[in-house]
């Protein structure tokens, strides 16, 4: 376990004018988890000054950011495996399916977490990636909040509200400590020097879920879906996932078969201390 170290989560959005997008650092030392988290536009510049504010002059382990990416962070224009997989069965009928690569707003979803992707690239002090999956030589990858937290909860259909579905599952592993038994798991027992359950605002709520989905990677406790060609989306480890949605998952990652949609395995990839498992563990 890393005694100290920061990673960083970034919510991507395409307005200009709102600050809907923002990005949050999640930093650790002895004794404590500290978050930072701003809001900013969708404009080059705001981007940047944010992200680089935020950032600062932290040695980050790892970079989640929510919007789809692919090695070499260009255009996708199609369905992934990846989103295939969590569109089927049970995941979608209690989750609901991610957005597709292929549809406009997944195409500027897209767009904008490559710029992101490319811009932290070049301005951040990013470590190298140890996690089996990659899709790039710096510890880059794709977080995805909404069925990061679905996966987490035992009846998430249940969670009736008015508000998005991220949001309420947000608010629903926050009062329950959830988030704090996950970084005490991951970080053992350090105390947040904000509580979770703080954090109310739907964009600060997306990064620093993204920041935890960094955190889950670089302590080598996570799962992952998707492939080499089209990229991973990043799952929260194993022994976090609701009974249900394991199974589910696994359900859906053998009924993709041996397509090309899950790397050279064909299978659910699941990580605990860099040790891979398949879903013949289910």
């Amino acid at each position: 376990m890393n005694v100290q170290g920061s990673v960083l989560g970034v919510d991507v959005g395409w307005s200009e004018k709102r600050r809907s997008s923002a990005v949050c650092l999640l930093s650790w030392n002895v004794r404590r988890i500290d978050m930072r988290i701003e809001r900013f536009r969708a404009t080059p510049s705001d981007r940047a000054n944010t992200i680089s504010r935020v950032a600062g002059e932290s040695d980050l382990h790892a970079v989640a950011i929510d919007g789809p990416l692919r090695p070499g962070f260009g255009a996708i224009g199609h369905y992934r495996s990846a989103e295939r997989l969590l569109s089927r069965g049970e995941l979608r009928r209690r989750i609901g399916k991610p957005g597709q690569s292929s549809s406009p707003n997944g195409k500027k979803l897209n767009a904008q977490a490559n710029e992101a992707a490319l811009l932290v690239k070049r301005r951040l002090r990013i470590r190298k990636p140890k996690q089996k999956v990659q899709i790039d030589d710096y510890a880059i990858v794709e977080a995805f909040p909404t069925t990061f937290l679905g996966v987490m909860i035992e009846h998430p259909e249940r969670l009736a509200s008015s508000r998005s579905r991220s949001d309420r599952y947000f608010a629903d592993l926050a009062e329950r400590k959830c988030f704090n038994r996950l970084a005490n798991r991951l970080l053992g027992g350090r105390k947040w020097s904000k509580e979770p359950d703080e954090v109310k605002n739907h964009d600060d709520r997306a990064a620093l879920v993204c920041a935890l989905t960094a955190l889950s990677v670089v302590m080598g406790e996570f799962a992952a879906v998707g492939d080499g060609e089209d990229g991973w989306i990043m799952l929260p480890p194993r022994w976090a996932f609701a009974d249900w949605a394991w199974r589910a998952a696994c359900k859906a990652a053998l009924d993709e078969g041996a397509s090309p949609a899950l790397a050279s395995t064909g299978k659910l990839l699941s990580f605990s201390e860099n040790e891979l498992c398949s879903t013949t563990s289910c």
